[in-house]
């Protein structure tokens, strides 16, 4: 196995004398990915925080229908503006987010006792409405339902006969299970890491090596040429590991910088997590390198490896992108998944929830012997001269 080492050693020591490659290829992943999560996170956050702190100034049509609405509501701060000509218009073009417009059917159906009807005006579609308007609901609702129990003061009935249910919330959820839904990206970002940490080194050791014609050199020593295929896997699959470990430690470190502390909201990464989160990706690891080292040794030129690398991509997105829009609860089946498995137990341990040992053995056994199925299939390739020779 002397030939596999050099090898190994061989294609290491090349990829690190290319600089700008083994900084796209492992190094721009772990300095990219956090600084745009922490970025956008502030920049949503204060956002969100600035909508919902600014003066609501909201036009209202019809105020002199219900004035002791109108004096309640600025009351609570809220600007009145006067009635717009063309409501539906300017709330389409975003000029105004939200409008009240009070029938004037409304002073009848308050005297009368019935439910008055007030229309919120709004583009739901637009994300800069939604907190103006979810702010003058509330307002709304909050004035209806001070009405409601003044009413039934009035008439002698105690309020709390209006809900004969009282629901309590009993929040069995943790600082560090809740920050799963604002680490919901992290899986997708592991396992792309995992394909993209080692690609460079995959298309440049196999499709590069034959276009520069330095292939065939190498496959004249006396050297078993399936050696000559695993050294270049095993050398892609430490790149990709590499690569991996290093965005996990960097989001580690990067987690807790959030402002999140004040929503009950604990981001931090244990190492036992961290760990654990290592072990359950790095199958992954090894059937990416085998997957993109095969299919890099089949292309007939470097630019149609490139081509194949993009469509190899859509096999880790797809798993992850099901995970984020369909959230399941793990069950040992879905161990059995390759990549699937692998975001369930992200997951698990970003919340700090106890993964079973079977569960962890069969994601990685599943992962592992398709990866060494792919790895089987590569290093015969070199074998056939019509793949050697093919560029």
């Amino acid at each position: 196995m002397s030939g596999l080492g050099t090898i190994y050693k061989k294609e290491i020591r090349e990829n690190l004398r290319d600089r700008r490659s083994l900084f796209n290829s492992v190094l721009l992943g772990p300095i990219l990915f956090p600084i745009l999560f922490i970025g956008l996170g502030y920049f949503a956050t204060s956002k969100q925080q600035e909508r919902a702190e600014q003066v609501l100034e909201v036009p209202v049509i019809g105020a002199e229908h219900a004035p002791n609405l109108v004096n309640f509501l600025e009351q609570q701060g809220v600007i009145i503006k006067p009635a717009p000509e063309d409501p539906e218009s300017l709330v389409r073009s975003q000029e105004v987010q939200v409008i009240v417009h009070i029938p004037e059917k409304y002073p009848q159906q308050w005297q009368e006792g019935k439910p008055a009807v007030i229309e919120v005006i709004a583009d739901p579609s637009r994300r800069e409405s939604d907190i103006p308007m979810r702010r003058i609901k509330r307002l709304l609702m909050g004035y209806g339902a001070q009405i409601g129990q003044l009413r039934l003061q009035l008439r002698g009935v105690s309020p709390s006969i209006r809900t004969p249910v009282m629901v309590k919330d009993i929040d069995l959820s943790t600082p560090q299970s809740r920050g799963m839904l604002v680490m919901l990206m992290l899986p997708y970002v592991l396992m792309i890491t995992a394909f993209t940490g080692g690609m460079h080194l995959a298309v440049d050791s196999t499709a590069g090596e034959k276009e520069r014609k330095s292939l065939e050199p190498l496959l004249i020593n006396p050297v078993p040429r399936w050696q000559i295929m695993l050294g270049k896997m095993a050398a892609t699959a430490t790149y990709a590991f590499a690569s991996l470990f290093l965005t996990l430690l960097s989001f580690r470190i990067a987690f807790p910088l959030l402002p999140m502390g004040a929503l009950g909201v604990d981001l931090s990464l244990s190492m036992g997590a961290v760990g654990g989160i290592l072990l359950a990706i790095s199958p992954v690891v090894i059937l990416a390198a085998a997957m993109l080292t095969t299919l890099a040794a089949l292309a007939k030129s470097l630019r149609e490896a490139q081509s194949y690398m993009g469509l190899v991509f859509m096999i880790p997105m797809i798993p992850s992108i099901i995970f984020m829009v369909n959230p399941v609860t793990p069950v040992t089946w879905m161990m059995l998944v390759p990549m699937f498995s692998q975001n369930l137990l992200i997951g698990e341990f970003i919340r700090g929830e106890s993964v079973p040992m079977l569960w962890l053995l069969l994601s990685m056994g599943s992962t592992l012997l398709i990866g060494l199925v792919f790895a089987a299939v590569a290093a015969t390739l070199f074998n056939r001269p019509r793949i050697v020779f093919s560029s």
